[in-house]
């Protein structure tokens, strides 16, 4: 066991029972996500009080580690932990042909994989790990545990203070964001983690040359959080010689879950192929370190807040909820459409008001056209503060603040 997982807050994380759940039977599980955002501290929490075996292959004390060095990294676990029952392999992606050793391990051991790249999921683990494994993503701390590692207990809120207490808290947490070191060491580490996420787990991973083209689009849709990318319009904005090249860099960006991509929604699945798609950030903390004057958009920060927790929540699901967003021909617009199954049980439009008399015309029309033509009467408007009901051309629509619907209250 690693002794420094003694002397940390530990959080407990949302995810932790589905990991507790999966191990419960013989399965692999990989847990990835973005660079830094705990993966390592959630392995350790979900085998505590087992026996297991925990490494590193990030620690550069292991650099140059080859595939034929795994077996006497084996032999050292178990002179150094005994017999263990759990195996966990952290940033294992590191070392060429880990996966044969994960497969020859999970024979005898219940083995946990962290990494910082999807292919973990949909190729390397997937081709070589036989019989069932289990994938979680984890991303950087959400708003209720980020109140959980700040000691803010969220009872009824009932009080004004109450109310102050969680709203202060909530702009200190659009500012920072969710990664868990940055509670402890300040928001300076974002720019170098960024820099970690752009070159270690994209510019090394895929060999690309083009750094500088590719810094300058990462960060131009990083600054445009929320707005429909045209691959096309990106390719001839900087200088990129074809679109192919723009779409395997985006495609990367996700892979290190740097930023989401949602497409539009369409009935016909093969539209999805077609249209622009809409990218939000990771993590408002990276959004404010990296964006260009975006702390002067509040409307957009809170729009990527509202993305990152709706992709929580479908991780949650276990495939059964998906998230989209809706535009038509006459340019109307609704921020995020929620499917389950083959239905559409939710239609989300987000603004930073007040008042009802605050919300853009275009916002209101926007939620109202999609729900005529997706057929859907579950119409939310997430604000800043306002908490009302509506009847709009016989649709009712609910406003719910944004910290309550964080919280889930």
């Amino acid at each position: 066991m690693d002794a420094t997982l003694e002397s940390r807050r530990l959080v407990p994380r949302t995810l932790l029972p589905m990991a507790e759940r999966y191990l419960a039977r013989p399965n692999s599980l990989a847990i990835i996500g973005v660079r830094r955002c705990g993966k390592s501290v959630f392995s350790q929490m979900a085998v505590q009080g087992k026996r297991f075996g925990y490494i590193n292959f990030d620690d550069e004390r292991l650099v140059g580690v080859r595939t034929a060095d795994l077996n006497d990294i084996l032999e050292a676990f178990y002179g150094l932990y005994g017999d263990i029952e759990y195996i966990i392999l952290d940033e294992v992606q590191q070392i060429k042909g880990w996966e044969l050793f994960a497969n020859r391990l999970r024979q005898t051991k219940r083995v946990i994989v962290t990494g910082s790249s999807s292919s973990l999921l949909s190729g390397e683990l997937a081709t070589h790990l036989t019989g069932r494994h289990i994938d979680i993503i984890l991303h950087p701390f959400s708003f209720i545990e980020y109140l959980d590692l700040k000691g803010i207990t969220v009872p009824e809120v009932r009080t004004t203070k109450d109310k102050a207490c969680i709203i202060t808290a909530l702009e200190q947490y659009l500012k920072d964001g969710g990664f868990p070191e940055v509670q402890f060491l300040g928001k300076n580490i974002l720019r170098g983690l960024y820099d970690d996420i752009i070159v270690k787990d994209i510019v090394i991973r895929h060999g690309i040359r083009k750094v500088e083209q590719l810094r300058q689009m990462t960060r131009y849709i990083i600054t445009n959080t929320g707005e429909e990318v045209s691959y096309s319009r990106l390719s001839r904005s900087f200088g990129i010689d074809h679109v192919s090249t723009v779409s395997n860099w985006i495609s990367y960006l996700c892979q290190a879950f740097l930023i989401i991509k949602l497409e539009r929604f369409d009935f016909k699945l093969r539209q999805h192929f077609k249209t622009p798609k809409k990218v939000y950030c990771v993590d408002t903390g990276i959004l404010d370190a990296v964006g260009f004057n975006l702390s002067e958009n509040r409307g957009r920060v809170i729009e990527n807040l509202v993305a990152m927790d709706l992709e929580r929540k479908a991780a949650m699901s276990e495939g059964a909820m998906e998230i989209f967003y809706w535009r038509d021909a006459q340019g109307k617009e609704v921020d995020f459409v929620i499917k389950e199954g083959r239905k559409v049980t939710g239609l989300v439009q987000v603004t930073y008001a007040n008042r009802v008399e605050d919300i853009k015309e275009r916002e209101m029309k926007g939620i109202l056209a999609a729900s005529r033509a997706l057929k859907c009467k579950d119409l939310m408007v997430i604000t800043w503060d306002l908490e009302a009901e509506k009847i709009v051309d016989g649709s009712k629509i609910t406003f719910v603040p944004l910290w309550k619907w964080l919280l889930g209250t």
